[in-house]
């Protein structure tokens, strides 16, 4: 089992960054400015205020895959995330998530399956995954579940 945290990733402004700068879980989720879902910004900056000084990184991962519903630059996502929900955890580059461009770190994530049994691609714009400090998937949440979903807070607080 790869260690998720060991995957080379891109901050958003385009930087080198490792996810083991953060020491503790990570909740891992694919963005999007311009979905039906993306209210959840509010409960993931909710979740990185409640549960950050305990160990846990939200990790913000924008994809345009999904009806092109993440059109914008890098300046642009930072902005509207910002002025638009206040969110404070660390954004990733725009990343495919699925598909033959798929990036090592969904390559990894997209092996685990949800509560159903269900793994493979990801099916829609913030589907959650949660990490822990060591590194390994322990929890996937599907897009709709909303991040301070009774499941979602417990599962945190396990890994915690």
């Amino acid at each position: 089992m790869a260690n998720i945290k060991d995957i080379p990733v891109s901050a958003l402004d385009g930087s080198d960054v490792s996810l083991n700068d953060f020491g503790g879980p990570l909740l891992v989720v694919n963005v999007a400015s311009k979905c039906g879902l993306t209210p959840q910004y509010a409960g993931l900056e909710e979740l990185a205020k409640t549960y950050g000084d305990k160990g846990l990184t939200v990790v913000g991962v924008p994809c345009n895959q999904f009806m092109g519903q993440e059109p914008g630059t890098a300046e642009e996502i930072a902005t509207f995330c910002s002025a638009t929900y206040g969110v404070t955890f660390p954004l990733l580059a725009k990343t495919d998530v699925n598909g033959d461009d798929r990036h090592p770190l969904y390559a990894e994530l997209t092996r685990h399956a949800d509560a159903d049994g269900e793994a493979g691609d990801i099916q829609w714009n913030f589907e959650k995954f949660l990490v822990n400090a060591d590194g390994e998937v322990v929890n996937r949440f599907r897009p709709r579940t909303e991040p301070t979903d009774p499941t979602v807070i417990a599962a945190i607080e396990s890994v915690l």
